[in-house]
């Protein structure tokens, strides 16, 4: 399903994996929901960014607001091929906008392999004011 929605624009994916990461959340615990960004590059290919498709989707069953809150902050190498540990040790550096009162922030994306993307994600969203941080991807990899 995931490389369908990343490869082959099989969009309609995004709903039932909505509700499959939402029911993994407790809405009484986030204020607001975001994504980890895919590279501009990558969304310029696609047309769309498949976390965000997921963010939206989530945020429609969880009734919260979906607002774009990170940005990715260099050009770096993307994720996909690279090993367990160039993934750890570099990951992609996001930029967060600043939440002027501490909201509690789910964070959304398609695929977990390491945790790096989330965890740096995560450390964005906390230096950005965010109170607490929860993470969760429509898959992982083995």
């Amino acid at each position: 399903m995931i490389v369908g929605l990343k490869y082959f624009n099989a969009r309609t994916v995004v709903g039932p994996l909505g509700v499959r990461i939402a029911a993994l959340v407790d809405a009484n615990q986030i204020d607001v929901v975001t994504w980890a960004p895919t590279s501009a590059r990558r969304l310029r290919r696609r047309g769309y960014d498949q976390a965000e498709l997921l963010a939206r989707a989530v945020a429609r069953q969880l009734d919260r607001p979906c607002r774009p809150l990170l940005r990715r902050s260099h050009r770096g190498p993307t994720q996909t091929g690279r090993s367990r540990f160039d993934r750890q040790h570099s990951p992609p550096e996001f930029r967060a906008r600043r939440l002027w009162r501490a909201e509690r922030v789910l964070v959304v994306d398609d695929v977990l392999t390491t945790g790096a993307t989330l965890r740096s994600a995560a450390a964005a969203l906390r230096s950005a004011g965010a109170s607490s941080v929860i993470a969760r991807a429509a898959a992982a990899t083995p």
